[in-house]
């Protein structure tokens, strides 16, 4: 199976994709979609659609698992995000890609065993699990890579399957 995890965010999307067979991962490609600061935010909008729908055609994931939203103190952010994760979420259903969506504890416990472990935790074995020589930057990238991570981990269950948002 072929899974592309995303982070997602307007200034920058991290994601990575992975193959997983056989309870075996392979690294197909992972880095960060970024928008200039500054750009009207409708066009941010329209590069991370755009970039998104090329990663689904060269790669033609099955499945991408995305962060699910959660609230912060900055309104206006979230807000923002959420219109990110929305064309994201569109770029994935217009290319035929089933959609999960998982908290950031649910991908720490995945990852490290932990729901509460440390970012350079989850970093860190995100470089084992993948055989990497060093963690991927941006954090936004290793972040996508660990989601891709636990999707793989959880597609095999019934909790994965029932994930699904579609």
């Amino acid at each position: 199976m072929i899974i592309l995890g995303i982070d997602p965010g307007y200034a920058i999307v991290g994601f990575g994709v992975i193959k997983y067979e056989a309870n075996r991962f392979s690294v197909i490609d992972y880095g960060a979609i970024t928008t200039p600061a500054g750009m009207p935010f409708v066009e941010r909008l329209d590069i991370i659609y755009k970039e998104l729908n090329v990663l689904f055609k060269k790669y033609k994931p099955e499945a991408m698992a995305i962060e699910k939203l959660f609230y912060n103190t900055n309104a206006k952010t979230v807000i923002d995000v959420a219109q990110a994760r929305g064309v994201t979420v569109l770029a994935a259903y217009q290319n035929n890609a089933e959609i999960f969506e998982y908290t950031p504890l649910q991908v720490k416990q995945s990852v490290v065993g932990y729901g509460r472990a440390e970012k350079k935790q989850v970093q860190e074995m995100i470089r084992v699990i993948l055989n990497l020589e060093k963690v991927p930057k941006p954090d936004d990238t290793a972040d996508a890579l660990a989601m891709a991570i636990c999707h793989a981990h959880s597609s095999g269950s019934l909790m994965g399957r029932l994930k699904n948002i579609k």
